[in-house]
């Protein structure tokens, strides 16, 4: 079984049941499988077929649904890619990848046109409109230009599906690229399907279900928790062209969602927005925070104010994404990703690869049928990453009696003051508890007495004073000295990425200048 026919099997059960909403638009089932259907034939009357990849440079729209489940069923490989990135970061995924057509936005038409000549192997932009004025007879891209609308008009119910086995590439995911440049993680049609099925039975979505899909939809984590799973099991998916607070209350209310998956930070936006009110996530059964770490204190004061309950988890792009997650039918762990979904494991190793014991800390290394292929034209990385069948995260983890992880940071943030372990996400919950705070980040910078130092970069909440006298005492009464931040600089915000993660690269760089 894989995503595309899994889709079908939906459709064919639940034909007028909506499947996803898009700017007050609804679409069923059946409309939905029509279009993936003759997207799929217009692609292969266009050349495309399996050993082809095709670019996805498209926001939160139907065209990134219908394009990724269109261009799967045609047996094509999918590299989505964020379509913010500039000039240079996409054309090196598109070459590196192999991409042969691209889809795209009517918005994002001018940026192509520009880059065509850095795209030697690009045959076609498939463009999708946002707008009734798009018109492609002046564009300089001429032939290689083709109307998403169009394709999926012209298209044929009656298609020749090819054959699509487990083992076959079905997305690569381009992961971030904290160091050097990003690796394309080969995810097979068995990953996806694998992780979706398991998210959503593990999750209980079912056809009542309405989920909001806020994160961005080329991140894996929106991918498979907002997107995959919900159409797996006949749920609705509420597509949100942008995450903004006031849209999110919004729509909660109007759709009587669910179902919400974001980043702590969105959380910390949504808790920080002054007209947000627990009315208006009445109907919310489940908050699913991933991507990074969640500060125990936000945690607890959204789930005061909102009166629900966040569950978290935990995933990588290798692994499609999710590999644990707090369980629904048992108590929740505070601080804990929780334990092993259905069909995945998990433990935690020394640097030899041995299992250590209970409570203590080592590297978080998994596997299942969730688990990469490897990385695109990377043999050596491969190898590195993926040892005797398990995945190697790259995060500092433990496991509790019952089987629960905690994360406690990534391998390569850990910080060596003068040879004892500093793991800033320690710090930072400890900056977190300070209610004059909205956002924290915590690295290691050079230092030439301990080798390195502990800086934290705060963010005040609104109206709100602090010196860096009185934070750094508030840090000393909690920590032990080492532990303590020898500087504290203030930021009006934070540097993230789309997901809403910090990037501590950036910070990094501010120390620099």
């Amino acid at each position: 079984m894989n995503l595309s026919d899994q889709l079908s099997m939906t459709a064919k059960n639940h034909l007028r049941k909506t499947a996803y909403i898009f700017q007050d638009d609804e679409k069923t089932y059946q409309e939905l499988e029509g279009a993936v259907t003759k997207f799929a034939s217009s692609l292969q009357n266009l050349g495309y077929g399996k050993g082809d990849h095709i670019g996805l440079v498209v926001g939160n729209t139907p065209h990134f649904v219908i394009g990724l489940y269109g261009a799967l069923r045609a047996g094509v490989t999918v590299i989505p890619i964020n379509p913010i990135y500039t000039a240079d970061e996409i054309s090196y995924i598109v070459n590196n990848g192999d991409v042969k057509g691209i889809i795209t936005l009517d918005v994002l038409l001018e940026k192509f046109e520009k880059m065509d000549k850095m795209l030697p192997k690009v045959e076609h932009y498939i463009t999708g409109e946002t707008s009734p004025d798009f018109a492609v007879k002046n564009s300089p891209l001429g032939a290689k230009l083709k109307p998403f609308t169009q394709l999926v008009l012209e298209g044929s119910l009656e298609l020749d599906r090819p054959v699509l086995n487990d083992d076959d590439a079905a997305v690569i995911l381009y992961t971030s690229g904290t160091t050097g440049k990003p690796k394309g993680a080969i995810l097979t049609h068995k990953n996806l399907y694998s992780n979706a099925k398991d998210v959503a039975d593990y999750l209980h979505i079912s056809t009542e279900d309405k989920v909001l899909a806020a994160l961005p939809m080329f991140h894996v984590f929106c991918l498979t928790v907002a997107l995959n799973a919900p159409l797996m099991n006949g749920g609705t998916v509420l597509i949100m062209p942008k995450f903004s607070p006031d849209t999110v209350f919004k729509v909660m209310k109007q759709y009587e969602l669910t179902v919400f998956a974001g980043v702590p930070t969105m959380y910390n936006y949504l808790l920080q927005y002054p007209n947000g009110n627990a009315a208006d996530l009445e109907s919310i059964r489940l908050c699913i925070s991933g991507g990074a770490a969640m500060p125990e204190a936000l945690l607890k004061n959204f789930e005061k104010k909102f009166n629900v309950v966040i569950s978290e988890g935990y995933g990588l792009s290798e692994a499609s994404p999710v590999t644990c997650f707090n369980p629904l039918d048992r108590p929740r762990k505070v601080g804990s990703i929780g334990p092993s979904i259905v069909n995945v494991e998990n433990k935690v190793v020394d640097e030899l690869g041995e299992e250590v014991p209970i409570g203590e800390v080592g590297e978080l290394v998994v596997r299942g049928p969730n688990v990469m292929k490897g990385y695109y034209k990377l043999p050596e990385e491969s190898a590195a990453a993926l040892k005797d069948g398990w995945l190697y995260t790259g995060d500092m983890a433990k496991m509790d009696e019952d089987g629960y992880f905690y994360i406690v940071d990534r391998k390569k943030d850990l910080i060596l003051v003068g040879g004892y372990n500093v793991y800033p996400r320690e710090v930072e919950e400890v900056l977190y508890s300070n209610p004059k705070l909205a956002e924290v980040a915590v690295i290691g910078t050079p230092d030439p007495n301990t080798g390195e130092a502990v800086q934290a970069f705060v963010v005040l909440k609104e109206n709100e004073q602090a010196t860096q006298e009185e934070l750094l005492a508030f840090c000393s009464e909690r920590l032990a000295k080492y532990k303590v931040p020898k500087k504290m600089e203030f930021l009006e915000e934070l540097p993230k990425n789309t997901t809403g993660k910090i990037l501590r690269r950036s910070l990094k760089e501010i120390i620099k200048k």
